[in-house]
């Protein structure tokens, strides 16, 4: 290569030109002076070919050692940089797009290699694979642990389109001219006082005592207060050990504010508060029961204060004797083994009926509906609030699209009876094309919307009612101007019997509709043999007054040869589960087979031993588990964990598909898990 094709570029160049640029100025300003003075021209002259010369030396003789010092200038440079790079204090890496570290930095092979030669990166470390690199977007973000130690994860991408074609050394293919950057920085400090922060934010809540009334009057009332001493002693030294306030409002009701972290230690112990006021006893014939709110994770102490007002009274509805957490995540629940002990007033009851009677005369049409596969409870319940509309003067339609096997013979006495319009029972398209803006949706036993016949009849209104014995979920039937939700229920028709004893006076229910409701209370009590309490026997009273025939509604539930061989097949071919849990699975060929999997549910609890009993069954590609238990297991908290809701001691559930072993193994696997928790 020649001496004269290397030469400076850019502004280095002109840079070095100036001091030509200036010999050239004082070359001009030298023969200006000629005109003035010439002897001081002359005199300037000699300096400025003096200077021009040593400008000549000095940038045509030394223009090669500047050029030699400017390439050892670079290559330092050059050096500092890769020194400052691979000493940097972050962890830094080059991987190709496969996950192979190209280059590491000091920091990396010190934090992450150790004495280990690994060439990939998942290897090093599992939770960065080629899932997690960038892909359309340049960059990408994600936080691992390693070591005990918590590090923000930095990707890009770089592309070095054309690379292939000016190195010698390394080809890449033309699709993948790219490297991934990775640098990690420790957050493990910053993580440790956010969570400090976090654990000190504060966090509202309320208890509530379920049964004030009924444990005052089991005791003396000379030990009344001394009862209630006992009870707030109980809640102030819990609250306290945890540095929280306690302030009580009314007799029964305590407001509380806690930290989170110890609401972290509540959960741990499984909010133990609950069961430490069940002993307190001073010949008090009932245990006193709590129900506790909290709202956590909220931005500002009022909305949390409005998270523990929904979850004390979703903890209500569920029938108390339990906690619920509501963030904005969703709901928690903890507790509630036990089922809550009924109440013999009917004050609310003639409170929602005065209040239901107030919204159906102000309406032209009620729909009424209850869940899908409408079992006796659901139909005659719907019959019962179909009754108090035509009572009060207004159309109304029961939404029903599948009639099972199980209440065949009551819609069939329906149908065949002349004092019914032909149009009383509607399928959820023709009801869709009917309702109104000036209509009302009644939904009875389930408060859940996907379960009833037709969730989209529920858009369509804007005025919906909501009567049901089961207990509350996270999943709830919004905007409903009336929910009267009663868990400790035996049934939603003794619920709409009592309701229809005051939304009419004098009402007389034909003996049709009164056989709907009696036989809703006989099945979901198993003939008066669970959950069944002094408002049970007060509703079926009544029924019989109106003329519910015994006999007539015993012989139209009794079973087939078939269904009956089923059911025994069902019993005899259980599995019985940690010595405790009775699991079987019952025949799809039959009719009703959902039906006939509830009763062989309840049979099996008749076998010594058993605490509860899971009965699945294949029916119209999914598969439909009924959840039977006496007093001992929780049975609805299991059926909640697998997608389900329920009773305590009558849940179900359901799965997307059709695989009966792989639901029966997640069944296990969740009874294993509760047990473990002690939930059950």
């Amino acid at each position: 290569m020649k001496k004269k094709d290397v030469r400076l570029k850019g502004q280095l160049k002109m840079y070095m030109r100036w001091p030509l640029i200036m010999t050239v100025l004082l070359i001009a300003m030298n023969i200006w002076m000629y005109r003035i003075d010439r002897q001081a021209a002359g005199m300037m002259s000699v300096f400025v070919i003096i200077y021009a010369a040593i400008v000549g030396i000095l940038y045509f003789h030394n223009r090669s050692l500047i050029l030699a010092d400017m390439i050892q200038f670079s290559t330092q440079y050059k050096g500092i940089q890769n020194t400052l790079l691979r000493e940097l204090a972050i962890p830094y890496a080059i991987l190709m797009e496969d996950g192979r570290i190209v280059w590491k930095n000091d920091r990396f092979e010190e934090e992450f290699c150790g004495r280990r030669r690994e060439r990939y990166l998942n290897k090093l470390i599992p939770e960065i694979g080629r899932s997690v690199f960038p892909g359309d977007e340049e960059n990408a973000e994600l936080e691992i642990q390693h070591n005990g130690r918590d590090y923000q994860v930095h990707l890009s991408k770089v592309s070095m389109e054309g690379f292939s074609e000016t190195e010698d050394v390394l080809h890449i293919p033309r699709d993948k001219e790219f490297f991934v950057v990775i640098y990690m920085t420790d957050v493990t400090e910053l993580n440790a006082n956010l969570r400090e922060i976090d654990n000190q934010r504060m966090i509202a809540g309320l208890i509530y005592i379920d049964n004030y009334d009924e444990i005052m009057d089991s005791v003396e009332e000379v030990r009344q207060s001394l009862l209630v001493a006992l009870i707030d002693r109980k809640i102030n030294k819990y609250i306290n050990d945890a540095d929280g306030l306690v302030k009580k409002m009314e007799k029964d009701k305590y407001f509380i504010v806690i930290k989170k972290e110890a609401y972290q230690k509540f959960e741990a112990d499984r909010f133990s508060l609950l069961e430490d006021v069940k002993q307190v006893n001073i010949g008090n014939a009932r245990s006193a029961t709590l129900s506790i709110g909290l709202g956590v994770n909220t931005s500002t102490y009022a909305q949390s204060y409005d998270y523990a007002r929904m979850a004390i009274d979703l903890a209500l509805a569920r029938g108390g004797d339990q906690a619920v957490v509501k963030d904005c995540h969703g709901l928690k629940y903890y507790g509630g083994k036990k089922e809550q002990t009924s109440k013999n007033t009917r004050v609310k009851a003639r409170v929602k009926a005065e209040a239901l009677r107030e919204f159906i005369v102000a309406k032209d049409q009620i729909f009424v509906m209850g869940h899908r596969l409408a079992d006796a409870d659901s139909l005659g319940a719907c019959m019962g609030i179909y009754r108090a509309a035509k009572e009060l003067g207004k159309k109304a339609h029961v939404v029903l699209e599948e009639v099972s096997n199980s209440i065949r013979p009551l819609y069939d006495e329906i149908l065949d009876s002349s004092a019914y319009e032909s149009d009383i029972f509607l399928t959820p398209d023709r009801a869709l094309d009917r309702i109104n803006e000036n209509s009302m949706v009644v939904v009875v036993d389930t408060n859940k919307p996907p379960m009833t016949e037709c969730p989209e009849l529920l858009k369509q209104s804007k005025t919906i009612a909501v009567l049901d014995h089961h207990r509350q979920g996270s999943m709830v039937i919004e905007n409903a101007v009336l929910s009267y939700v009663e868990p400790y229920s035996s049934s939603t028709c003794e619920m709409v019997a009592e309701v229809l004893q005051y939304i009419v006076d004098d009402l007389r229910i034909p003996s049709v509709e009164a056989d709907c409701l009696y036989a809703g209370i006989m099945i979901d009590t198993r003939n008066f043999m669970n959950r069944t309490g002094v408002r049970t026997f007060e509703a079926a009273a009544f029924l019989r007054r109106c003329g519910a025939d015994i006999t007539r509604v015993r012989k139209m539930f009794r079973d087939d040869m078939e269904s009956y061989r089923a059911k025994a097949e069902t019993v005899r071919m259980a599995e019985v589960y940690r010595s405790e849990y009775a699991i079987a699975e019952c025949p799809g060929d039959i009719d009703s087979p959902t039906v006939l999997g509830a009763q062989a549910a309840n049979e099996l609890l008749d076998i010594s031993g058993i605490k509860a009993s899971f009965v699945l069954t294949i029916y119209n590609g999914r598969i439909y588990l009924s959840a039977r238990s006496i007093d001992e297991v929780n049975v609805q908290i299991i059926a909640e964990k697998l997608g389900g809701g329920g009773h305590i001691n009558a849940a179900g559930a359901q799965f997307d598909h059709t695989d009966v072993q792989e639901a029966i193994r997640r069944l296990k696997e969740t009874i294993d898990r509760m047990i473990e928790a002690g939930d059950i």
